[in-house]
């Protein structure tokens, strides 16, 4: 994914400086796959001496996911959309690095994408002390609910295919508009990585997946392209909603197709 763009950082820094003065302060970095915003908040972490947590290292179990494949709907088993992270697992991970003193060591949990499962605890990173700022990269977490006009249409194949009455992004929406609101609205900030368009997100991902395997993205085979263009589709419309405006953010990059920033609105 590259460097992080250094006036990204410095933002990122005046957000840490605006915060409040008693407590680390709570900073979401939002975006599309793809958009930079974990590597973003990796640099930023770095330099201003805070703690930097991913929302893909708190998925639900595969166990978890497969219960509510059972229980509400068969999609529910794919980690990503709302719904399938545990946000009372993030929550205890805030809190506990707020109370954190110089010498305590939080451990902050770990995903692995390959197994799709949670890796043991023995395997988690540790943060000592107190953080001067948690940041939390979450690529849906400030994006606002649906009304039940627009969940009415699939807006792409496996919706239309495996969704056609419309239950399983009801209830993402449902997780969007409850339990996502209720967590986002302890944040200090929001920063929003806005894409150009919903283009450029799948060849985007197929560049994180190429760095992950440490090729080239024109070498990344053609059944892999194949298999993420599936997968975002998982994502795509809460995507488009949210480049359509639909989220609430205190800061707006607009990002060129080679994630450069244009316009930065506050």
């Amino acid at each position: 994914m590259g460097r992080a763009n250094p006036e990204l950082i410095d933002r990122v820094g005046r957000l840490i400086a605006d915060g409040p003065g008693d407590r680390s302060p709570l900073i979401a970095v939002v975006g599309a796959q793809g958009s930079g915003k974990t590597t973003l908040a990796r640099a930023a972490a770095e330099r201003f001496g805070a703690v930097q947590i991913s929302i893909d290292d708190v998925y639900l179990t595969r166990a978890e996911r497969e219960a509510m494949a059972r229980d509400v709907h068969p999609l529910f088993v794919t980690r990503g959309p709302p719904g399938t992270h545990d946000l009372g697992l993030l929550q205890q991970l805030i809190d506990s690095l707020s109370a954190a003193g110089p010498d305590d060591e939080t451990l902050i949990p770990d995903f692995d994408k390959r197994g799709d499962d949670r890796r043991p605890v023995k395997d988690w990173r540790a943060f000592r002390g107190r953080p001067s700022a948690i940041l939390i990269d979450a690529w849906c977490l400030a994006a606002l609910p649906q009304d039940a006009a627009a969940l009415a249409d699939p807006v792409n194949a496996l919706e239309a295919d495996q969704d056609p009455d419309g239950g399983w992004r009801r209830a993402v929406n449902g997780f969007l508009g409850g339990a996502c609101a209720d967590f986002i609205a302890r944040f200090d900030a929001v920063l929003f990585l806005r894409a150009p368009s919903f283009d450029v997100v799948l060849d985007w991902r197929c560049q994180q997946e190429a760095d992950l395997l440490g090729i080239p993205p024109d070498a990344l085979p053609a059944a892999e392209r194949t298999r993420l263009a599936g997968f975002i589709q998982y994502f795509e419309r809460i995507t488009r909603h949210m480049l359509a405006g639909g989220v609430k953010a205190d800061v707006v990059v607009q990002l060129d197709r080679n994630r450069l920033p244009g316009s930065m609105s506050a």
